[in-house]
């Protein structure tokens, strides 16, 4: 029966997130997922009637997101075709660049502020730092699958201070996204913005025209033999299942299992394509599938965040957030007009909504700043991902840093990401001197 009673709160969650959103202009215009909306509300109820609630609801909750994260990153690259890393990475590395500044520039900002100040004069553990990019760049579900890798090292808080983080950066991210684009207009630094005023109603409320609607996915396989969803999904339970036995070889204690349940789907893929079967799996059926995971793990993640932890640590956080936004925001206006020559902006504000929230967060950005996909900054951003993702946010440095920052202390980790930091800013001047010459 919790089971059971957790699915239908969940799903009454998201259903009344979609409704306030359809009904409320104001939360058309922040732009806001229906599932931060419904995970507000059930955070609101749960606090509103505090022990009414059932505990079986609350911890069924808690679990979902670090189950569910594991299908959204299986999911990640099945279906696509896996292109020629020379290409991709010959499209994509300026885009790169600037992807990996933000990302380890967010390490340097949060383990300075947590190892430096934090540890000393707030009490918290230095791997408080870690929440900044497993947050910010991560997002909910990466929170979600490091909840057992806090737990295994002690540290359950890290779970609410987690899912706050992402919280915060995915709402803030696009509103300072946004203010970012109104500020870019006015400086003619991109012409073609689609404001809240120019878009239909349609739009304003997340509604696909009823003559322009498209197609969830394609049936690769005959519903007589089995179903085409069930199909998709048990491809994705394989790829999981992959990851699971790549987890029993690594020793590393709180290594979490969803990047390797994405080197499983990555692998699977690989297989298929050499078998010459790739054709059984439809790309867009896998995005739906990744897309509703994703959706039902921000509810439930948001609706369980624990306030009183947060309450405790309010001044450190507080702190922390406003670095990595400032940090984030610094990137897109200094480092990224020396890095393109072409779209600048475009590019840059892409990368800020994807460093702050996720990844659609970036193409909602794009979107309104490059409505008709004039620039090259969508392509380049696709590719980029597929070189980023595969180790920061919620990748295989993520998973390690964690416990690394744990076996060898704060330092050695901040140090190693400076030095990243400072190779990856090298490489960006490089980038631009060629493209200067």
């Amino acid at each position: 029966m919790d089971a059971v009673a957790t699915f239908t709160v969940l799903s009454l969650l998201l259903f009344a997130g979609k409704v306030l959103r359809v009904r409320l202009p104001f939360l058309q215009r922040l732009y806001l997922p229906s599932s931060v909306i419904g995970g507000l509300c059930g955070l609101a109820a749960f606090c509103a009637l505090g022990d009414l609630v059932p505990a079986g609801i609350v911890s069924g909750m808690r679990a979902v997101p670090s189950f569910l994260i594991n299908v959204i990153f299986a999911a990640l690259f099945l279906g696509a075709a896996v292109p020629k890393l020379r290409d991709v990475v010959r499209l994509a590395f300026p885009q790169l660049c600037l992807g990996q500044i933000v990302a380890w520039g967010q390490y340097v900002v949060g383990l300075g502020l947590a190892g430096f100040f934090f540890t000393r004069w707030c009490g918290v553990p230095a791997v408080f730092g870690n929440l900044l990019e497993i947050g910010f760049e991560g997002g909910h579900g990466t929170v979600g699958g490091m909840a057992e890798s806090f737990r295994a090292f002690g540290w359950e808080e890290g779970v609410a201070l987690g899912y706050t983080v992402a919280t915060v950066g995915m709402i803030a991210g696009i509103v300072v996204g946004m203010a970012l684009v109104q500020w870019a207009h006015r400086r003619g630094y991109v012409k073609s913005v689609r404001t809240f005023g120019e878009r239909s109603r349609n739009e304003r409320i997340g509604v696909h025209e009823k003559d322009g609607r498209p197609s969830a996915g394609l049936q690769t396989v005959i519903c007589d033999s089995v179903d085409s969803l069930a199909w998709h999904v048990a491809v994705v339970g394989v790829a999981c299942l992959v990851g699971v036995g790549l987890h029993r070889l690594i020793p590393v204690k709180g290594f979490p299992l969803f990047p390797l349940c994405m080197i499983g789907g990555v692998a699977l893929q690989t297989l298929a394509g050499r078998l010459k079967i790739d054709l059984l799996v439809d790309r867009v059926q896998m995005e739906r599938i990744s897309g509703a995971a994703l959706d039902f793990l921000v509810v439930a993640a948001v609706a369980t965040i624990r306030l009183d932890v947060v309450a405790a640590h309010g001044l450190p956080l507080a702190v922390l957030l406003a670095a990595g936004m400032l940090w984030s925001a610094g990137a897109v206006l200094f480092v990224a007009p020396r890095i393109f020559r072409d779209a600048w902006f475009e590019r840059a504000i892409a990368e800020f909504g994807q460093a702050t929230g996720v990844t659609a967060t970036g193409l909602l950005l794009l979107r309104t700043v490059d409505p008709e996909t004039r620039t090259p900054a969508a392509m380049s951003f696709g590719c980029k991902q597929l070189l980023h993702e595969p180790f920061m946010g919620g990748g295989m440095w993520t998973a390690l840093a964690l416990a690394l920052v744990y076996r060898l202390g704060w330092l050695p980790v901040f140090l190693f990401s400076l030095a990243m930091l400072a190779f990856w800013c090298v490489c960006a001047w490089v980038v631009r001197h060629r493209s200067k010459s």
